[in-house]
């Protein structure tokens, strides 16, 4: 009795290559999804960073907290900050917008607060 060495494996030649093409673009949107958190942790930060630099410049010279904010994120990120100041402390909040590189997936953005008291020489005269 002869068999025929193609049997049934002849059969199921590329299999494989379709199962991995029926594969391939679950595994592209999860590489996606993990690439996204990364950035998201990364805008997190740098909001933290900008409402820190924010208020630091705020304590120090009334009026620069957006300029602050602005020279302490990433050059591809956009942050607004607003001051609020205090009797003796000024409270800094930064807004970075997150953004997406999985279509159709859109972020609040990133909001971080800082506070940092007054600079004591602010508004006084030496003499």
């Amino acid at each position: 009795m002869r068999y025929d060495r193609m049997g049934s494996e002849g059969r199921d030649r590329g299999q494989v290559a379709i199962e991995y093409l029926g594969f391939l673009p679950i595994l592209l949107i999860v590489g996606m999804a993990v690439v996204q958190l990364g950035l998201i942790a990364y805008v997190a930060q740098q909001a933290g960073t900008a409402a820190r630099a924010g208020a630091r410049a705020e304590s120090l010279k009334p009026g620069t907290a957006q300029e602050g904010c602005a020279n302490a994120v990433s050059d591809g990120l956009s942050v607004s900050c607003t001051a609020a100041p205090n009797a003796d402390t000024v409270t800094v909040t930064a807004t970075v917008q997150i953004p997406s590189i999985v279509p159709g997936w859109d972020f609040d953005p990133a909001r971080k607060t800082a506070t940092m008291p007054l600079d004591s020489t602010t508004g006084t005269t030496t003499g």
